[in-house]
């Protein structure tokens, strides 16, 4: 079975947002870190060189492929920045009628900027998935 490819090392998060492209792409960066931070109380890791990662879960699939991964994070990507929201979005329509200007993918949210978010209903969104992994239920 091949190897994840995306994995936690040892790099610093710090120099990575330093090396961010453009002003408010950086403090948008550093104010998800703050968030994820405080939410999961767990200090970030820099996951495959380019995804800022927080705390772990174990996951498995029905065919017994098992491994770990972040229980949430980001990374600024070049279109957007991504923030990764690792149950889905499924249970939280409530919670993105409110949310303000962004896309999704299965466990993505891609938004342009920070601004373009209500940032207490993106706590809530991070909140309600990281408690629902560290229950187990991923």
């Amino acid at each position: 079975m091949a190897e994840l490819k995306t994995r936690p090392g040892d790099g610093d998060v710090e120099s990575f947002l330093a090396g961010v492209p453009g002003d408010s792409r950086r403090e948008d960066c550093r104010a998800v870190l703050a968030i994820m931070q405080r939410i999961t109380g767990q200090p970030p890791v820099l996951w495959g060189g380019s995804i800022v990662g927080f705390g772990r879960y174990r996951y498995r699939y029905a065919s017994g492929r098992e491994g770990d991964w972040f229980l949430t994070g980001f990374s600024p990507r070049k279109n957007d920045l991504t923030l990764y929201i690792m149950t889905g979005f499924a249970a939280y329509d409530e919670l993105l009628a409110g949310l303000g200007k962004f896309r999704t993918g299965k466990a993505c949210l891609y938004v342009k900027r920070l601004a373009d978010l209500h940032l207490p209903t993106l706590e809530r969104l991070i909140e309600q998935s990281v408690a629902h992994l560290a229950r187990g239920q991923d």
